[in-house]
């Protein structure tokens, strides 16, 4: 259900919880018998606090959506440019991997499974070719951690010292870039 161009989810919590989504649209999770007159209150009250987190995030005008021709366009170019820029980083590192998958995701950059398949996200294409390689050795670092603990960023920053530059990037510009799909 949307109620004022927020998704409600109901659900078995005792409280109420407003968030922003990656594409910029908002959720709002909800007690399983609320009433709509009590949700529609408490969206109506936080339209400030939306309208700033839409701004703090750059979403205040978001960008057209992508067209299929497009995205299968920027898939093209990734399946061309990503594959090459993990066996560079690979054979930098010293790492295997099996193969390189490109997707059309809304929530991730990149992934490594434990098989050590690495999957990328097309919209990548739309970003800085740095910031693609910060993603490719991010997830190339998940072959030795397959986790996110100290030891990981440790791993990372040794193969990429400015890697915090380029992940800063992608948090301050990404969800405008997540928000076209």
């Amino acid at each position: 259900m949307v109620i004022d161009g927020v998704e409600v989810i109901r659900s078995r919590r005792r409280t109420l919880l407003l968030e922003l989504g990656p594409q910029g649209t908002f959720r709002a999770r909800v007690p399983l018998r609320m009433p709509e007159r009590e949700i529609r209150a408490f969206i109506a009250e936080r339209r400030d606090w939306m309208e700033a987190q839409r701004q703090k995030y750059g979403l205040g005008d978001l960008p057209p959506k992508l067209t299929d021709g497009e995205i299968s366009e920027l898939r093209q170019k990734a399946k061309d440019y990503i594959p090459g820029r993990a066996a560079y980083w690979a054979g930098r590192l010293g790492l295997e991997y099996s193969r390189v998958t490109i997707k059309a995701q809304r929530t991730k950059w990149g992934s490594c499974s434990s098989k050590k398949n690495l999957n990328f996200n097309l919209l990548l294409m739309l970003t800085p070719p740095e910031v693609i390689d910060s993603v490719v050795v991010h997830e190339l670092c998940h072959l030795r951690e397959l986790n996110h603990s100290p030891r990981f960023y440790a791993l990372v920053r040794t193969a990429m010292p400015d890697y915090d530059t380029h992940r800063r990037w992608l948090r301050l510009n990404g969800p405008r870039i997540m928000a076209r799909l």
